[in-house]
């Protein structure tokens, strides 16, 4: 039987994450593995940040990783409020592939992730973050739709 030690749970602090990180908790109880809790800042990988000055995005950058770590906090007392067993990191890039290099790294066993469930014209212009990770992931991956 394959042997599960860590668990990446990546979210974006959204409600739709919510039951993903359910399932991830209880799948770490379960295995008695290590959960970590990865937040990726995407919106500060994007290429448009050479128009800003990078005085004022160098302050941007800083305050938007300060909000991060606060909301990752309040984020993982709520939820996962023993914190035992509990590791948790933000980064910022490129959503799926920092999942996927973080899984990597750790070494993670298995990423769990929400999904939104996006279909038609939404899913082509917004994409999937779970659906790139899913494609493209060494290890199994997890999705858990939204109740929304």
């Amino acid at each position: 039987m394959k042997t599960i030690r860590t668990i990446l749970y990546a979210t974006d602090f959204s409600a739709s994450s919510v039951p993903a990180g359910e399932y991830a908790l209880t799948l770490a109880r379960m295995a008695g593995a290590r959960l970590h809790v990865l937040h990726v800042i995407g919106e500060l990988a994007d290429n448009r940040r050479n128009m800003i000055q990078p005085e004022a995005f160098d302050l941007f950058e800083k305050e938007v990783e300060r909000l991060a770590v606060k909301d990752m906090d309040a984020f993982c007392a709520r939820h996962f409020p023993d914190g035992e067993n509990l590791s948790s990191e933000i980064v910022v890039g490129v959503p799926f592939q920092e999942i996927l290099r973080r899984a990597g790294s750790l070494p993670a066993d298995m990423v769990v992730l929400g999904t939104h469930g996006r279909t038609g014209l939404e899913h082509v212009l917004v994409g999937s973050t779970a659906e790139r990770v899913m494609r493209r992931s060494a290890i199994p991956v997890l999705t858990v739709r939204s109740e929304e």
